[in-house]
Formats: C-alpha cells, sequence, structure tokens
C-alpha cells in the first residue's frame, strides 16, 4: 500500500495530475476516523490517490468516486485494483453534473474536488445526498495561494478561476443553510454541516 502511494504520487508529478496535498489528506482521514464515517462521495477521482487513501483510513468506509476524463478514470480503476480495494471504491465513470445517483443514496461525507469553477453547482445538486449529520468538505479553497491577491495574476482564465472560487468562498459564507469553517489545510479546505443538525 505504501508503496503503491509513492507511485502514485510520482505519477502525478510526472503527468502533472493534481492530487490533494498530504496535509489535506491527512486532515480528511482523521475526519473520517473521528467521525465513524461509512459512505464517503467523491467528486472528481483524478488517479484515486484520494478516495483510497480515504478508504485506508477506517475498515469499514466505501468511497464511491467520479471522474469524467477517461485517461484517470482508467489509472484509478488500476490503482483500486492495486491495492485490492474493488469491494471498497466504485470508480463511477460520468460528468459529476449529468450523473443521475438513485433516489434515497445517502453519504456520510461529500467531498468535493473537482472542477473549481463548479464548485456552487456541485454542492447545489449534491447536498440532497447527504445523509443527516453529513458533512461537505471543499478542497483548494486558497488555490495555490491566489485567493484574495487576484490582482497578482496575469492570466485572464486564472483570474477567472479564482473568482469562481471566491464566489464559492461567499457563497458558503453567506448560506441560509450549512454552516461553514475553513481550514488552512494543505491548500485549504471548507468544512460545511447543516446548520439545523449541529
Amino acid at each position: 500500500m505504501k508503496n503503491l502511494i509513492l507511485e502514485m504520487e510520482e505519477y502525478a508529478k510526472e503527468k502533472n495530475v493534481p492530487i490533494m496535498e498530504k496535509d489535506g489528506i491527512a486532515f480528511l482521514m482523521k475526519f473520517i476516523k473521528a467521525n465513524n464515517i461509512k459512505n464517503v462521495l467523491e467528486i472528481g477521482s483524478a488517479i484515486g490517490y484520494s478516495a483510497i487513501l480515504m478508504a485506508s483510513s477506517n475498515p469499514d468506509v466505501k468511497v464511491t468516486t467520479i471522474e469524467k476524463d477517461e485517461v484517470n478514470y482508467l489509472e484509478c480503476l488500476k490503482n483500486v485494483k492495486k491495492c485490492g480495494f474493488e469491494q471498497k471504491v466504485n470508480v463511477v465513470f460520468q460528468d459529476a453534473l449529468e450523473l443521475n445517483l438513485a433516489e434515497g443514496t445517502q453519504f456520510d461525507l461529500i467531498f468535493i474536488d473537482a472542477a473549481k469553477g463548479q464548485y456552487i453547482k456541485f454542492f447545489e445538486k449534491y447536498k440532497y445526498f447527504l445523509a443527516p449529520h453529513g458533512t461537505i468538505i471543499t478542497d483548494n479553497i486558497h488555490f495555490h495561494g491566489y485567493v484574495g491577491k487576484k490582482e497578482t495574476i496575469e492570466s485572464k482564465n486564472l483570474k477567472q478561476l479564482v473568482t469562481k472560487i471566491e464566489n464559492y468562498i461567499e457563497f458558503l459564507k453567506t448560506n441560509e443553510e450549512f454552516d461553514t469553517r475553513f481550514y488552512d489545510v494543505g491548500d485549504g479546505l471548507s468544512v460545511s454541516v447543516r446548520k439545523n443538525e449541529k
């Protein structure tokens, strides 16, 4: 398992595939253990790095992870198989915004780590599949230190992306349904819980 994780980190570096920062994934694994989470939905598998580590954090955890990029999806499947997690990690090849989950499907934790510009849409679509007392965690809230420092960005596309993340942060801060806490861990994480269930 340890070797596979190192292999995946190496692959991500070589192929320029974004995976979670170590502090961020450590936070997630600790959160899963501490809150006895059994069922995780991950939006954005990449090569399966965070899905495999989340699944390994507790014997009872099952992870459903969604990926729309075929190369990443196949790499993710390969990695899940390598560590023998076929029963623990279900990899879905689909655009998360087009996927229709079965009615009544519920997750204790929904982890958003896909297209940054779609964060609000992911949140709004999948909050209906959150179990009572469940949590939605989002990665890359700092986005490599660019959030809050737009004036330093020259690229128009990057500026637009950072604006979308800043809009998402504002959306979380003013959300009447959820209470959100922000953590300076990894690339920045937000942890959202329904207000009436705290």
